[in-house]
């Protein structure tokens, strides 16, 4: 009789600790990973933009670009292929795990979205987009003024769930990251020629232009605290060395000379373009030389191999090419690269770390 009273208190104390058990794990591991001063916040994280933060956007249209099958993911969530074009997380994941508000960022056309995940950003890029809208056309990819569709269909279902003056209260305390321009001059200018008409001077000028329009339409959507990606030295990737850098495959020096170009352009311009947009901050972030310095000295920070990629070869494969049959390298972590084109989430992770102190000290 006593026995048997006892053991459903017993019980109901074990479940009360387990429930606060599993509470205090959950805020612990969205807590933010780096101290936040105590003016600078934010409610949720949005990525536009190309296959960088693209989180499997492309698994739901019609492209060859996509990437939601093995070995892609091979460590992420055991082995998941989500459509992320990387081993691992991508920087937007790890951003908004950095900043302690989740720890994924999920694909605005994931079929199952969640509630959550809409309060708290999604990812709106599409491998193969960049500020031209060209190259997206060139890849069968969604181009950013189909994002900035998408966003504003966004928008409309946010407002849905938590009402029009919080919805607007989220949007300006969120942070926007935006990642393109690699695949405008890697891939429609240099490969493709496309645009070999304009010289690099004037093509820059275009994607500066394009990357300005669309700021300000985001601008216009409720957007106030931007983080545009500089172009990294995208004539170190072992595609382009493979593709441009001769036998030897050398890193093709006219390519990074093209990024810095943009980037002083980029630099200028939304620098300019913040102070003319009220209460905005456009910040430009540095991919060009964190990423440099891994790959001129790797040791430092553990890695070996710069030159190729961890899928196959390490040459050439991306996407299609880097399959299940294409065989993987046997320790992602001593790589730079993950395929031809994208870098392991280690590199991710490293390159993060080097930024997310100026980017919140930039929102200031």
């Amino acid at each position: 009789m006593f026995l048997s009273g006892i053991a459903p208190c017993l019980l109901y104390k074990v479940n009360v600790l387990f429930y606060i058990y599993v509470v205090l794990f959950i805020i612990s591991a969205c807590e933010a990973k780096v101290q936040l001063p105590n003016n600078v916040f934010f409610k949720a994280v949005f990525a536009f933009g190309d296959s960088i933060v693209d989180q499997g956007n492309n698994n739901n249209i019609t492209t060859l670009l996509k990437c939601n099958f093995q070995p892609y993911g091979k460590d992420f969530m055991g082995g998941m292929p989500t459509g992320r074009f990387s081993n691992g997380k991508t920087p937007a994941d790890l951003i908004a795990e950095e900043l302690g508000i989740k720890e994924f960022v999920s694909a605005y056309l994931d079929p199952n979205l969640k509630s959550e995940d809409i309060k708290t950003g999604v990812s709106f890029a599409s491998g193969g987009c960049g500020y031209d809208p060209q190259t997206a056309t060139i890849g069968a990819a969604i181009p950013l003024s189909t994002q900035l569709t998408q966003f504003k269909e966004y928008i409309v279902k946010l407002k849905g769930l938590v009402g029009e003056e919080e919805a607007n209260y989220i949007l300006k305390n969120s942070l926007f990251l935006v990642v393109a321009g690699s695949d405008d001059l890697a891939n429609t200018y240099f490969t493709y020629g496309v645009r070999l008409k304009q010289d690099i001077n004037s093509y820059t000028d275009l994607m500066v232009a394009e990357a300005s329009k669309f700021l300000k339409e985001l601008y216009k959507l409720g957007a106030r605290k931007c983080c545009i990606f500089g172009i990294p030295p995208i004539g170190y990737l072992p595609s382009q060395r493979t593709l441009a850098g001769g036998i030897n495959r050398v890193c093709v020096q006219e390519y990074n000379e093209a990024a810095q170009l943009a980037n002083t352009k980029f630099s200028i311009t939304f620098d300019s373009l913040s102070k003319k947009l009220p209460q905005s901050r456009l910040v430009l972030v540095d991919i060009y030389n964190p990423l440099l310095d891994l790959i001129l000295n790797p040791q430092k920070y553990g890695f070996e191999e710069v030159e190729k990629g961890c899928c196959g070869t390490g040459k050439i494969e991306v996407t299609l090419l880097c399959n299940k049959f294409s065989g993987t390298c046997e320790d992602d972590t001593k790589y730079i690269f993950w395929d031809s084109y994208h870098p392991t989430e280690k590199a991710y992770r490293t390159i993060v770390d080097q930024i997310i102190n100026k980017i919140i000290n930039s929102f200031l």
